[in-house]
């Protein structure tokens, strides 16, 4: 049997671990020589100590049944356990158990076989009753226990809205345990006579705790306090669950504690009805979709349509003789949700008072902001909106130089002085990371030195970016707020959304690290550091300041925003994005231009079906996001498993790892893959607790230049064409695999298996291959995997677009526009004029963004000196698209004429 080192998850052990009984039951009932008797009966018994410790913290089967399966093995009851088990894991596995009963003896009526999840119709399955379970904290025997259940089991009634189950653990360690590892868990109900040590003994559910929940010591909680500190600890790791705390202690002894996600505290009294209205109405205030419910009811109503709306009620359609296959493709709920009307029920999206309102509040408690804003066109839009609503024409932006167009294009029609930041290169890929903390102090401190920091307004980074490296959050903002007190913070999270709903992702999310500092900043203990450290400091030069980590002053404004594509890591249609406020200056300062700024951005004619899915998206992940999340890091790290450990698959790929990715004085940890075959998982979570970037483990990068193709090639002739397999992301020799809510462990499967099929074909190609086209192979192996030119640089911008020669800011916006004079530019071919102007010692400027795709982002931007290491690069690429460039005519750039005459008009200038 597979060491539980073997499993990243507790969740991923319990699924094995029932398939693995079903296979040795059934096994047993077909007889066998002695000895092979013996082997099946001692790895049965291995498989029910296994699960023992495991069955505790779920409500199906329950403790009852699997005890009675015990029983079954030690009489020999062969066939009456394999039959239980059979049934057992057929309910798990199709969900069976959250729609009825499922009887476990054969002289039960059968029910039916195809009584399956997945058998049902979408229209079926909506009408059932949506399960979660409740988790009972107490210190009670098996008679006390029968008691707890079944006087919350006769609190139902058919009106519920909801079916739950509940589950007893006896201790605080218990507890956590159980709602780390049991995703139907949706509340808690604390009462006063849990312990604080668990009776069980598992490394791996001991690990999950201690990593996962980031609970190392629970020796330091007074026993009168285990009932508020586990609401308190329950808060930390999963808090859109619900607690309920039954105490015998007086009210003034509980209102000074901290007690996390607590909705009610329950006095010295077993009001089970009372307990049961209050976890249904808890739950109920996270299922409701205020926006999609009226949505649904509006296209019930009977209506006229007056308005510029054709296809609204899919009149248009059903009227035509041509189209027909429109409405049969999409159906008719699209349609009859269709409307441009923001009254009889539904809302404006621009002026929300209704439910798309409530459904923005829904989601800022959901995803921990102060304020929440939809949009309907994308993040691009979202960047844009918040960098207009932020900075004034002149004002100093510190950007990430390879963060997403968008935001490029939001500096220049912001009017901001650009300071671009390096991130750490990773040649040997053909990609960048992220910007070391010491290059962005290193920036802020030139700026203070200049007498500039006053004018610095923003600092603008990519968490995580599209190759999966994540920022330490709070320490960026920590230290970078000691040095600018007032510093906004703008996250884009296109790619993140999802890590708000893991414990371990969560603590790297803007608007947790945001939460966080409010809270540290008001603390004495953190104005006795800071005052500590300003002793130390005094007189510090920057270099030590560069190399201490700085503490902010408890004076330091809290600015945060955060944008994220909903619809890129959760479940929104396409071009579902939010927007997160976590600014304590917003109402006073930023309010009225974040209006006006969301009113240029945004149509005045937004999809209603858009919207209404960012409401069920915001709903999903409050009620199954962490059960999601988890399975679609189980997913990343089974194939990371999977071709890791595959002899073929070593021969022409390799899965990237933090090592490869995170160079090791950005990983203290000192962890650098989270698998190897010879320990089995490393303990990643404390990587996440102390490094200044870790990988996310849901990216898959995959190396594939030993395959002789490159990465645009490998995905789209291969992957795409032969195989059907889809992927965003390439650079010159690797290609990205994401893995997301929705990715099954069949997917995964099946993705190795065309991996398999690929290295197989290599392997007969080179068999069968003449000497001379093995050398070819090696060649372009050598090529892609050796030969690779050095990722550039951001150079610097030109003379004409900067104020002065002290720092390196430009003027971007000055520079795009001057560009729409064709008389002010040129074009230069790469390999003959411009080659030749660039020996002559010229200063040659670009005119435009040059984006390749890969790797997405602009090399060159308008005013930017162009450098022989850009050139160097550019003439590598081997990508099919790099918009801005026109290979008939070159690189557009500006002439000297342009650029001299543009000098002398001081149109660069700040002031200006």
């Amino acid at each position: 049997m597979e060491s539980v080192n073997d499993y990243y998850s507790a969740i991923q052990l319990r699924s094995d671990r029932w398939s693995a009984l079903r296979e040795a039951t059934e096994a047993l009932t077909l007889g066998g020589s002695e000895r092979q008797m013996l082997k099946l009966r001692e790895r049965v018994q291995a498989l029910l100590d296994s699960l023992s410790v495991i069955e505790p913290y779920w409500a199906f089967p329950g403790m009852a049944a699997f005890e009675h399966m015990r029983r079954q093995f030690e009489h020999g009851s062969y066939d009456d356990l394999s039959y239980t088990t059979h049934r057992i894991l057929r309910a798990l596995t199709t969900g069976a158990y959250r729609r009825r009963h499922i009887p476990l003896d054969r002289d039960s009526l059968e029910p039916d076989e195809n009584d399956d999840e997945a058998m049902l119709s979408p229209e079926a399955r909506a009408l059932t009753k949506p399960y979660f379970e409740v988790m009972i904290v107490d210190q009670v025997n098996e008679q006390q226990e029968r008691w707890l259940k079944h006087n919350m089991e006769r609190m139902r009634r058919p009106e519920d809205p909801f079916l739950y189950e509940s589950v007893v653990v006896s201790s605080l360690e218990d507890a956590l345990m159980g709602v780390l590892f049991n995703h139907n868990i949706q509340a808690i109900v604390v009462r006063p006579g849990l312990t604080l040590r668990s009776k069980f003994n598992m490394p791996l559910l001991k690990r999950y705790l201690a990593g996962a929940g980031g609970q190392d010591d629970l020796k330091g909680i007074d026993p009168h306090n285990y009932g508020p500190e586990l609401c308190r600890l329950v808060a930390e790791v999963r808090p859109e669950l619900d607690a309920y705390l039954v105490t015998d202690r007086s009210v003034e002894d509980i209102a000074g504690l901290d007690l996390g996600i607590c909705r009610r505290v329950f006095y010295n009294q077993e009001d089970f009805m009372e307990l049961h209205l209050n976890i249904l109405r808890g739950v109920q205030s996270r299922y409701k979709t205020p926006f999609f419910t009226a949505l649904t009811e509006y296209s019930k109503q009977p209506t006229g349509v007056f308005h510029a709306m054709p296809i609204s009620r899919g009149k248009s359609i059903t009227r035509s003789h041509w189209i027909q296959d429109m409405g049969a493709f999409y159906g008719p709920n699209i349609f009859l949700a269709e409307t441009s009307a923001t009254s009889g029920g539904l809302d404006s999206l621009l002026e929300p008072h209704g439910p798309i309102k409530q459904a923005q509040e829904l989601a800022a408690r959901a995803f921990g902001s102060k304020q929440t804003f939809f949009a309907t066109n994308g993040t691009s839009t979202c960047n844009k909106i918040v960098v207009q609503a932020l900075i004034r024409p002149g004002d100093i932006v510190l950007v990430d130089r390879d963060c997403h167009k968008s935001h490029h294009y939001g500096m220049v029609l912001a009017g901001a002085q650009v300071s671009y930041l390096d991130s750490y290169p990773l040649d040997e890929f053909s990609m960048y990371g992220a910007v070391p903390i010491k290059e962005i102090k290193h920036r802020l401190l030139e700026l203070k030195a200049a007498g500039k920091l006053d004018r610095v307004r923003m600092l603008l980074l990519t968490n995580c970016t599209f190759d999966g490296i994540v920022y330490n959050v709070e320490r960026i903002m920590e230290e970078c707020l000691a040095i600018k007190p007032d510093l906004i913070f703008l996250w884009d999270e296109a790619w993140f959304a999802f890590a708000r709903f893991n414990p371990t992702y969560r603590h790297r999310t803007a608007m947790n690290a945001a939460n966080t500092l409010r809270v540290r900043l008001r603390s004495d203990e953190h104005a006795a550091a800071y005052e500590r450290q300003q002793a130390e400091l005094k007189d510090a030069d920057d270099e030590t300041l560069l190399n201490t980590r700085l503490i902010p002053p408890p004076t330091a404004r809290v600015r945060t925003y955060a944008t994220q594509s909903t619809h890129k890591t959760l479940t929104a249609l396409r071009q579902g994005s939010m927007i997160h406020v976590n600014d304590q200056d917003f109402k006073g300062e930023v309010e009225q231009s974040f209006h006006e700024a969301y009113m240029t951005h945004t149509s005045t004619s937004p999809n209603y079906q858009i919207i209404a899915s960012l409401d069920v998206g915001r709903r999903q992940v409050e009620l199954e996001g962490f059960e999601f999340v988890q399975r679609q890091v189980e997913a990343a790290m089974a194939m990371r498993r999977a071709i890791g450990t595959h002899p073929l698959l070593q021969k022409y790929f390799k899965v990237l790892t933090a090592g490869d990715m995170i160079p090791s004085e950005y990983r203290e940890s000192g962890v650098s893959a989270y698998y190897s075959t010879d320990q089995g998982w490393t303990e990643i979570w404390d990587a996440w607790e102390r490094d200044e970037f870790v990988l996310d483990a849901t990216r898959v990068t995959l190396a594939v230049g030993g395959t002789g193709w490159d990465g645009d090639t490998f995905k789209t002739d291969i992957l795409m064409d032969r195989y059907g397999i889809q992927i965003n992301k390439t650079s010159r020799n690797t290609v990205l695999f994401m893995t997301n809510i929705g990715t099954t462990r069949s997917s995964v499967a099946y993705l190795i298996e065309v991996l398999v099929e690929i290295a197989k074909e290599l392997d007969d190609l080179i068999d069968d291959a003449s000497r001379m086209e093995k050398l070819s192979f090696e060649r372009r192996v050598k090529g892609l995997m050796e030969d690779l030119p050095p990722l550039p640089d951001f150079s610097r911008f030109h003379d004409a677009f900067r104020a002065d020669n002290g720092t390196p800011e430009g003027d971007i916006r000055s520079a795009f526009f001057l560009a729409y004079g064709e008389e002010n530019c040129d074009y230069l071919e790469l390999n003959g004029s411009l080659k030749a102007a660039m020996e002559r010692g010229e200063e040659i400027v670009s005119a435009s963004f040059i984006i390749p795709y890969p790797p997405g982002f602009p090399i060159l931007v308008p005013g930017q000196v162009i450098s022989n290491e850009i050139l160097d690069f550019m003439r590598a690429l081997d990508v099919n698209e790099i918009h801005g460039y026109r290979p008939d005519l070159g690189l557009r750039v500006f002439t000297q004429e342009a650029l001299d005459k543009h000098a002398g008009t001081g149109l660069s200038h700040a002031a200006e």
